[in-house]
């Protein structure tokens, strides 16, 4: 189990954590009506604190929020507030390690029925220790059989924390089957995401990825690879992916804020590659660490100081 620092934000201020609670009658409880974000901090060769992308963390925020009904967030907080608290936050507790931090808007109102306008709503924010959800050295995947929870039921474009039910249940599976994680598909039988992770392929040098219409999440590490791959002139297609078309993949590998980028080695007991990191994921991931860490200057623009 990760380690969970002790001081967080709650409702209305820094606090322990044991003195973060929720109630059993709110909404995020009876109906994990909350939704939420990751992002990681780290300490740069110059002392400096850093939190990847923060800007589009909030935004992700607000957008989920929007997309479920959520509208009493947004009228409370604005970018500026969400990131002094952040690093109120980070002060707080001393980080002096790589980090992730977590925010979620719950609706804490308490028995109001299956609604979501006009309740009360909480943020709470916590930082915990960043160990990978992936091996980093080599994943192994079981296709789920389970399917990913379509938009037209649960919107896949917001992080929804009663959503992620449909997550548990997949990787369960895989690890109950002796593997690292799954691959979702589709209602359409089409390549989809992790549980928690995008995935992308390499087929003749090229970087393939689902479409955002294959109902999996925006993420916001799937599009810093994406921009980063156009940058560095990979070739990228995002399409739809057949299950079949993984198993004849020269690369394949994950991304996400606790995946970072995964090199996957192997998908329903099919090898992918030779089981060595292949060289566009090598060259990816190199690039994304430094991005990450705030070591390119060409990409400073994505990180924001916290200390």
């Amino acid at each position: 189990m990760a380690r969970i620092y002790e001081q967080t934000y709650f409702d209305d201020g820094i606090k322990p954590l044991a003195q973060a609670n929720l109630s059993i009658a709110s909404s995020a409880v009876l109906y994990g009506l909350s939704v939420y974000t990751v992002f990681p901090v780290h300490t740069t060769s110059d002392g400096k604190l850093v939190a990847f992308r923060l800007h589009d963390h909030f935004e992700r925020l607000i957008n989920s929020a929007r997309i479920v009904g959520i509208d009493t967030f947004e009228a409370d907080w604005d970018e500026a507030r969400f990131v002094s608290v952040v690093k109120e936050l980070v002060k707080a507790n001393d980080v002096q390690d790589t980090a992730f931090v977590r925010a979620t808007v719950h609706v804490n109102e308490l028995v109001p029925g299956t609604r979501s306008r006009g309740l009360k709503t909480s943020l709470s924010i916590f930082i915990y220790e960043a160990a990978p959800i992936l091996p980093q050295d080599g994943a192994r995947l079981k296709t789920s059989v389970w399917r990913r929870i379509p938009d037209y039921a649960i919107p896949s474009r917001a992080k929804v924390n009663g959503a992620y039910v449909n997550s548990v249940l997949a990787k369960q599976d895989a690890l109950d089957s002796g593997y690292d994680d799954c691959t979702f598909l589709d209602a359409a039988g089409h390549v989809c995401e992790l549980s928690a992770a995008n995935i992308f392929i390499v087929r003749n040098n090229t970087l393939i990825t689902p479409n955002t219409t294959s109902d999996l999440l925006e993420g916001i590490n799937r599009k810093t690879v994406l921009e980063l791959a156009k940058d560095m002139g990979i070739p990228v297609v995002e399409r739809d992916i057949d299950l079949t078309e993984l198993y004849i993949a020269d690369e394949a590998f994950a991304c996400g804020t606790s995946a970072y980028l995964a090199p996957i080695f192997e998908i329903d007991a099919r090898r992918i590659g030779n089981k060595t990191i292949g060289p566009l994921t090598e060259r990816l991931r190199k690039q994304y660490t430094d991005v990450l860490h705030g070591h390119d200057e060409a990409y400073k623009h994505l990180v924001t100081v916290l200390n």
